[in-house]
Order: structure tokens, then sequence, then C-alpha cells
């Protein structure tokens, strides 16, 4: 089935397009991950891979998020991380696009810090971590700055735990960037009560393990389009696979034809993936 940019109008088809235009657009200045690009048709001036950029001691700045109550009694919560180069903005109309479903639903859409983006010529951007190459997007990884994206979300999390709402009716989700990060948080100690990455990958494959005791049986649901030439689909499908050979609670979607975006069925299956949890 192909999922087609149509039955949007108004001001939510185009937030949810640019939602990772800045990701997009610094793909295409670079050379994009499908095999169909030849070694000749890449600038030569330009390379997917740079040396990382050597950061400073730097304080992050992070901006408040956008918050959207729910109409109804607080009971659940739903964070969603942006990709790179965007901000909570550009996701936040889902929030109401679902709070009809999800009455008692709070969705809280963060901002990344401006980070140096070694991909952009170590010039700064919002980031969630520095990323060296889209041919290699988990070669020379940021470990420490996905930890540090990790601890922010872990402290968002607590702050609605304080509130009163139960971790289990707690769903993190992002897309790209933010994907990655949402599946890091397969890593906390807190017990959640979903994972939803669109267009992303796990990050840090090669430290194990992969999810906490806590989160063993956390159901996740992946997503992702077969035309991504910016996290790559097979870099996305393997993360499946290997989530799937360690025992994890995973599903994965595949939107045929579908680049680095999102669009309708995207998201009717996501809430139908997160409303058992958050109801």
């Amino acid at each position: 089935m192909y999922c087609f940019f149509t039955g949007y109008s108004g001001t939510v088809l185009v937030l949810l397009v640019l939602a990772g235009l800045g990701e997009i657009m610094l793909a295409r200045s670079l050379s994009p991950l499908s095999s169909k690009f030849s070694h000749s048709t890449r600038p030569r001036f330009l390379s997917a891979h740079r040396a990382r950029v050597h950061h400073t001691t730097m304080a992050l700045n992070y901006p408040k998020p956008i918050e959207l109550n729910p109409s109804g009694q607080h009971t659940s919560t739903f964070i969603m991380l942006h990709g790179l180069g965007d901000s909570g903005d550009g996701w936040s109309d889902i929030g109401y696009m679902y709070r009809t479903s999800l009455p008692g639903t709070k969705f809280i859409f963060p901002h990344a810090p401006r980070r140096p983006i070694t991909l952009n010529f170590g010039m700064s951007m919002p980031g969630w971590y520095d990323i060296a190459s889209l041919e290699d997007i988990q070669g020379g990884e940021d470990a420490s700055g996905l930890r540090e994206s990790q601890r922010y979300v872990e402290e968002l999390i607590r702050k609605e735990i304080a509130a009163g709402v139960p971790a289990t009716k707690i769903v993190v989700g992002g897309f790209s960037q933010g994907g990655a990060v949402a599946l890091m948080m397969l890593r906390s100690d807190i017990q959640l009560g979903a994972i939803v990455a669109l267009s992303g990958y796990i990050p840090l494959h090669k430290e194990q393990p992969i999810f906490s005791e806590a989160n063993a049986k956390t159901p996740i649901l992946m997503c992702h389009g077969d035309a991504d030439q910016t996290v790559a689909f097979e870099f996305g499908h393997q993360s499946f696979q290997l989530l799937s050979s360690l025992g994890a609670n995973v599903e994965f979607q595949r939107y045929l034809g579908m680049g680095h975006s999102a669009c309708q069925r995207e998201f009717n299956d996501v809430l139908n993936f997160i409303t058992p949890v958050l109801s």
C-alpha cells in the first residue's frame, strides 16, 4: 500500500511535511543514502562523512517545551521528539489531531538544544546529538550526546510522574533523530507505556543491553518509508530485526514510496497503537 500526501488542508499539511525539512534539505545538499546514486554523481567538494567536530564544553540550552493540556482529566502523556534542524513546533499539530481520541492525554513537544553538527560543517543547529555521516549513520556515534538527550527526556518523564501520571501511561515518540532518542529510552530504568519511532533507528546498537529489564516488554512501534534517502529504510528495518531477535515487543510498519517524511496512514497507525496505552 502506498502513502500519498493527500487529504490534508490548511496548516496541518504544511507543518507535518515541514517537520523533517531541516534534515531533508541537509541530506539533499550532501549525498543521498540510496544506492541508486553512483559515486560519480556525488558532488566532489562535499563528503557525506566528515571528521567529527571537537566540541568544547558548552552548556546546552533547552527551550521550554510546547505543551498541549488534555481536554479532560490528565491521566496520560505523549512526548514527541522532532528531527534534526527542526523544533517542537514542527510536530505540535498531531496533538490537535489526536486530542479528540485521547481527551485525557497531555502532549509535550520538546525543543532540542542548538549544538555544532559535524554533518553541517560544524555549524550549530537544533539537534538531539551530533551526527557525522548519512551513509554510515551508526559509525562514530555521539554517545555522550545521545545519553544527555536520554537524561533530558527522563527529566520530562519524572515531572509527569510527579504530577501523578503513572510511568506506564507515558509514551515517548520521535521522528528521525527524535526516533533514535525515543528508542534510547528503552535503556531507561523507568518502565514506559510504549515507544514510537518514525523513520528512526537503534543508536549505540553495539552497547548492550539495548533495553533495560524494566522495558524488556514495553510495546514498540517502528514506522519507515522505503524511499527514505536520509535515514535509509535498511537502518530502520535492521533495527527492528535486532530488537525482534532480542525478544522485544516490537512491530514494524513499512510505507511504500514514502521518503523521509510522514503520511496520513502512518498517523493513523500511530494513533491506533498508542490509544490502548494512553486511554
